[in-house]
């Protein structure tokens, strides 16, 4: 790491969620109930959509992206977080967590785009159903997928370049579970303001500029619906009301911290739970419960795999 950049500081500690030893055990729990149920959860909507040919449409393929995203995104925080709360000193190495923040903002840009692409799709569906098709291609939605991963390396890399170079003497604490750029770029032994502005401009500008796009999208979509017939508003309403769910719950603790970057207090850690263990949790009961091809799907399955064993 020497090599790297010249630092001294070869491992950073991270302080972690704080609480008694009862506290622990039962965030313990609670995150490795919420753990599992991501992997099991947004692998089963995986192979799902893989297995059911019903399900071979625009809509259920960027879902299964999403998963995915869902999955990779919650195990480079989640298990390390797990595995730390009992500890008493709490250390990642400098290497690992250049590579953690890495990769939580390709996956962070990626599902940004992916559910812009799904609020597009809903947009086609509903006010263009008889384009549907046309429009949602299997062309546009492999592009659509591209996009989203060259988003979100070019997201991470362009913040990226600029850390991987800063010289850490110490101090080493991070005050939080996970690395990310502002509380690094905090330690660094450095005047930090233009690193400060170059993650506010990348990352805050990226969270601001999606969420306000997806909500005028909902709206344009509810508008729309509304114009041409309002017993329809209701299904509009039911049909969204998932994806304005996701996206408040995926850009809430964004905005929070790279809007107003480099944090005084350490509120920023405990929503980010929220975008690591909560929303990657919900995600697969938010799209399925209320989704009746899903549900068909699963039944379905569930008799496939029953005649197959009677067999």
């Amino acid at each position: 790491m020497d090599q790297l950049n010249g630092s001294t500081v070869s491992e950073f500690v991270l302080l972690g969620l704080s609480g008694s030893w009862e506290t622990k055990v039962f965030l313990m729990l609670t995150f490795s109930t919420l753990y599992l149920g991501i992997i099991v959860g947004n692998l089963f909507i995986i192979i799902l959509v893989i297995a059911d040919s019903y399900l071979h449409s625009p809509m259920y393929f960027l879902l299964a992206n999403l998963s995915l995203i869902d999955v990779g995104l919650s195990t480079t925080t989640v298990p390390k977080m797990i595995s730390d709360l009992p500890k008493e000193h709490r250390v990642i190495s400098f290497h690992s967590c250049m590579t953690q923040m890495c990769f939580i903002h390709i996956m962070g840009g990626v599902e940004m785009v992916l559910l812009i692409a799904m609020a597009f799709d809903r947009y086609t569906a509903i006010c263009k159903p008889l384009r549907y098709l046309s429009i949602m291609s299997p062309t546009i939605c492999i592009s659509f997928v591209i996009a989203a991963w060259v988003t979100g390396v070019v997201h991470a890399l362009s913040q990226f370049s600029f850390v991987i170079n800063l010289p850490f003497c110490g101090p080493n604490k991070i005050d939080s579970f996970y690395c990310d750029f502002p509380r690094i770029i905090q330690l660094a032994c450095t005047d930090g303001d233009k690193f400060e502005f170059v993650v506010a401009a990348n990352s805050g500008f990226m969270s601001m500029g999606a969420f306000f796009l997806l909500l005028l999208s909902y709206v344009f979509i509810l508008v729309t619906v509304w114009k041409r017939s309002s017993g329809d508003l209701s299904k509009a309403l039911v049909t969204l009301s998932a994806h304005i769910t996701v996206v408040v719950l995926s850009f809430t603790p964004c905005m929070f911290l790279y809007v107003w970057p480099f944090p005084t207090s350490s509120i920023d850690k405990y929503l980010f739970i929220v975008d690591f263990a909560i929303t990657p949790a919900l995600n697969p009961v938010i799209y399925t419960l209320r989704n009746k091809d899903i549900l068909v799907s699963i039944q379905r399955l569930y008799k496939r795999v029953g005649y197959d064993n009677f067999c």
